[in-house]
């Protein structure tokens, strides 16, 4: 399959090649485009080196079959049609095209069939907090209808980029030897610190991060649920975690609620508290699936559950996602390996 990554320098664009190594995918052409600031820079992908183009309107994806995309919303705004025109089909990582109603939004796990309907030959990667939160729904939601769901995420340095990740690391350093921390990437100092903003704030209080769990749940789930989230920055380089709570139409038991979890696809259970063991960002980052955890009976609520969950956000949250949307693709025919 002819493959190119759209924003092969990003944190996200690397993990866009570790991924396609890690599931062998198969990839017999790979091209690797970038602004003009990485054209030329070169990256190995099984055993051969691959040099960054500059990305521009012309017939450069003729004959490419997937295109993966993470530049930025306005980049895939802009060049979204000189990606498709020839055919090819466009998974796009920004929030650009998520709530169009001409473009799934697809979390392999939840809702494969509606990447068939693509009438733009485009497909929207979710948001990282709303991926791993929906594969965790979408257990219960066979179980029962979820009607309500409040979330308190705690995201990543990772969550805002290479250059965040970069920051917070030397904001330590910089502490630590008592110099002043250096605040560019994030609206304070993140080491040693929590910050309730992520993205910015809209006219009823709530931020664009929270707002997209609400509308993309609701879209993805093709559910009337009803969404409400905080959302903080962690002093954490990788990996999100969330606190959920959930309600639905009838009361579910602890018991049948992690035989769902553990019998989901992309779903590893860690809930041992006698053993003090749970998911945590630190041990999950690198690693594919959502991890749940600390389930349990929501006491203020008779029809309401509680549970932890934690995943990577540049790999599942982004670029595993992505490629297991195209992988979809190969298992439903839609395109051939």
């Amino acid at each position: 399959m002819r493959v190119a990554i759209v924003g092969a320098s990003g944190a996200v664009g690397q993990e866009f090649l570790r991924v396609l190594e890690d599931h062998s995918f198969p990839v017999t052409e790979l091209t690797l485009f970038g602004s003009k600031r990485s054209a030329g820079t070169s990256y190995a992908f099984r055993g051969k080196e691959h040099v960054v183009k500059e990305l521009k309107h012309n017939d450069d994806f003729r004959g490419i079959d997937v295109a993966f995309v993470s530049a930025g919303g306005s980049t895939s705004l802009e060049y979204a049609d000189t990606i498709t025109k020839h055919g090819t089909v466009m998974i796009d990582n920004s929030s650009a095209f998520r709530m169009d109603p001409d473009v799934p939004l697809v979390v392999p796990e939840v809702n494969p069939e509606d990447a068939l309907q693509m009438p733009r030959r485009i497909i929207a990667n979710p948001n990282c907090t709303t991926i791993q939160m929906v594969v965790a729904l979408g257990a219960i939601e066979k179980l029962s209808h979820i009607k309500r769901v409040h979330v308190a995420t705690y995201q990543a340095a990772s969550g805002a980029g290479a250059q965040a990740m970069a920051e917070l690391e030397n904001q330590y350093r910089q502490i630590v030897a008592g110099e002043k921390p250096t605040v560019e990437k994030f609206a304070h100092q993140l080491a040693f610190n929590l910050i309730p903003h992520v993205d910015v704030f809209c006219d009823n209080g709530y931020t664009k991060e929270e707002l997209k769990m609400y509308n993309e749940t609701r879209k993805i789930m093709h559910s009337d649920i009803e969404v409400s989230a905080t959302c903080v920055r962690v002093p954490v380089m990788r990996a999100h975690s969330e606190a959920v709570w959930v309600e639905t139409e009838r009361p579910l038991g602890v018991d049948e609620v992690r035989e769902a979890f553990e019998k989901s696809k992309g779903i590893v259970v860690i809930d041992n508290p006698a053993g003090k063991e749970y998911p945590m960002p630190l041990e999950i980052a690198g690693k594919e699936p959502v991890y749940v955890g600390r389930i349990r009976e929501d006491i203020s609520n008779p029809n309401g559950l509680t549970f932890w969950c934690v995943g990577d956000q540049i790999k599942k949250g982004a670029a595993l996602n992505a490629v297991q949307i195209a992988e979809s693709f190969i298992e439903q025919g839609v395109l051939k390996a």
